[in-house]
């Protein structure tokens, strides 16, 4: 019943529409095993995984959340390379699969806010920022965490506007990026990302809107100097650095008091932060 209204909410046709096309919109079925931790659960309904790989924002592809699983058919993401550089000691770039296979894979379950006013609750396949950084090892002077994700209009047609000012980046401080709930995953449930889920790898950090988890992530740099962000570069009134979720502090275009959880069309009021404060309210 649940897919019955997605399906009306978006003005298909018929049911049949969407579940035909249910295969396609998961195609990524390569199997990504992971013990799921008991510590990052919530106390909602799951997201249904067509749903979910259905109704996404990916503007590299189109402005279409219902449509980016097909604009994303030519996407490429083996092989991929993800450089580590800035301020680390130990500097390196790593093939996703060796990476993968050097981190601890754990499965998380998370609450996932836009700014639009709508949420999921998903599965990711990950593992903490926290471990990676650990490996570079940060130096004294490394404030904040610079990431970039790819450039290739051929692939990313939407790309080729040139008012956007691509590639998509995003930056957080040190201290959020080794916050154990920050992730960098790889999976969701239970195979590995999806392209519109921003395959290869991304950021998930279930404390701010969902435009600071930037996907298909090419380069993380640390640096001393707070970093651009591609939003708040566009139209900094409405999108701020921090982009933490907070229903008392309204975006000029939707109000940030309650969600619509995607699948089911209920309403819950926002909790500050996600409702992950007691993990991160400290960091401000």
């Amino acid at each position: 019943m649940d897919r019955r209204k997605f399906i009306k909410d978006l003005g298909i046709a018929s049911a049949s529409t969407l579940l035909i096309s249910s295969s396609s919109a998961c195609a990524q079925n390569t199997k990504l095993a992971a013990e799921n931790n008991a510590s990052f659960t919530v106390n909602r309904q799951m997201t249904d995984e067509v749903i979910a790989a259905t109704y996404n924002n990916y503007y590299e592809f189109t402005n279409r959340k219902s449509t980016v699983w097909k604009k994303t058919d030519k996407f490429r993401t083996r092989p991929w390379e993800v450089e580590i550089s800035g301020l680390v000691e130990n500097p390196m770039t790593l093939d996703v699969d060796d990476l993968i296979k050097q981190m601890p894979i754990e499965e998380r379950i998370y609450r996932l806010r836009c700014v639009e006013a709508w949420a999921m609750v998903v599965p990711w396949i990950g593992f903490p920022m926290k471990a990676l950084l650990e490996k570079v090892q940060p130096k004294a002077e490394a404030q904040y965490v610079r990431m970039l994700t790819f450039l290739d209009a051929d692939m990313a047609p939407e790309q080729q506007n040139v008012r956007m000012p691509w590639p998509y980046f995003e930056g957080l401080t040190l201290a959020e990026a080794m916050n154990d709930l920050t992730l960098l995953a790889v999976g969701i449930y239970g195979h590995i990302l999806p392209p519109q889920h921003g395959a290869p790898i991304r950021l998930i950090v279930p404390w701010k809107y969902g435009f600071k988890s930037i996907k298909s992530v090419v380069s993380i740099e640390l640096t001393d100097q707070k970093p651009r962000t591609f939003w708040n570069t566009l139209a900094p009134r409405e999108y701020g650095f921090e982009a933490n979720v907070n229903p008392n502090v309204p975006h000029p275009r939707w109000s940030q008091a309650s969600e619509r959880m995607i699948g089911t069309g209920k309403r819950h009021p926002t909790m500050i932060y996600n409702g992950y404060g007691s993990s991160v309210a400290h960091l401000y």
